[in-house]
């Protein structure tokens, strides 16, 4: 089993910013071969002594709350460790942890929060991302397109497929329309 370093090698400097949103096939199935062990491994409770520090609870975030939406994408399995990485990133905040790394590495001790289907969480990354986050603006843009889909649906439509939920009337128009990143481009102005 690969170790925190790994897991940030990999994320950090192999796929790096011009990946890590990338959604393609090819780091989907970089992240399953590498660290799919690790992805049950955390999402069964066995790495949250990973969560100790800087770089290792990164590692862990990067596993609970990153790898799962590529290794698991269009399955509820995407999903299933939001509740670790939230937890881990609660505690990250109360240490500290999160300034010790730069942007945009700081990032995914947020993001948790931006994945939460609850308007406070929602508020908290925007928030997040507004101060600690100052040198990437897109990245509070982005908060708040995920906060205003809370706002509007109470959830995220882009999951219902996946995890067996219908879709109003208004979150089918908002899909037909473009949804995610259709929203950004309206807010971006």
């Amino acid at each position: 089993m690969s170790d925190p370093l790994e897991v940030l090698d990999f994320w950090l400097d192999e796929i790096g910013p011009d990946g890590w949103y990338a959604g393609t096939q090819e780091i989907d199935d970089a992240c399953a071969t590498g660290f799919g062990e690790l992805v049950t491994a955390a999402r069964e409770g066995n790495l949250e002594h990973w969560v100790d520090g800087p770089a290792p609870t990164l590692a862990y975030l990067l596993l609970t709350d990153q790898f799962t939406r590529n290794i698991y994408r269009g399955d509820a399995l995407s999903f299933a460790s939001d509740h670790l990485a939230r937890a881990a990133s609660r505690k990250a905040l109360a240490e500290g942890w999160d300034m010790q790394v730069p942007e945009p590495e700081r990032q995914f001790f947020y993001m948790a929060f931006e994945h939460s289907e609850d308007m406070a969480d929602q508020d908290l990354a925007v928030e997040l991302m507004e101060t600690r986050m100052p040198s990437l603006p897109d990245l509070t843009l982005h908060a708040k397109a995920h906060r205003e889909m809370i706002r509007r649906y109470g959830r995220f439509p882009l999951r219902n497929a996946a995890l067996g939920r219908e879709n109003t009337p208004e979150e089918q128009a908002f899909l037909d329309a473009g949804g995610y990143m259709a929203l950004v481009q309206e807010m971006r102005g």
